[in-house]
């Protein structure tokens, strides 16, 4: 009977060097920081606000006439 040996610390090992070299090699210039999701969520309230006052004001001029 033959018996395969096998090295499983050095096979993960070589995996995991594979891993973190092709993580090295990522250009991350193109992702958000939480600097910009915050710039986008105030702009996105800096929108949101006048819009939701505009549509209570219509509706409650809707309601109002009818």
């Amino acid at each position: 009977m033959a018996t395969l040996v096998v090295d499983t610390h050095d096979f993960v090992k070589d995996h995991a060097e594979a891993i973190v070299g092709g993580i090295k090699e990522l250009k991350l210039d193109h992702v958000a920081t939480k600097e910009d999701l915050l710039e986008f969520k105030a702009e996105l309230f800096k929108w949101l606000v006048p819009l939701l006052i505009g549509q209570a004001g219509l509706i409650a001029a809707l309601v109002k006439l009818l």
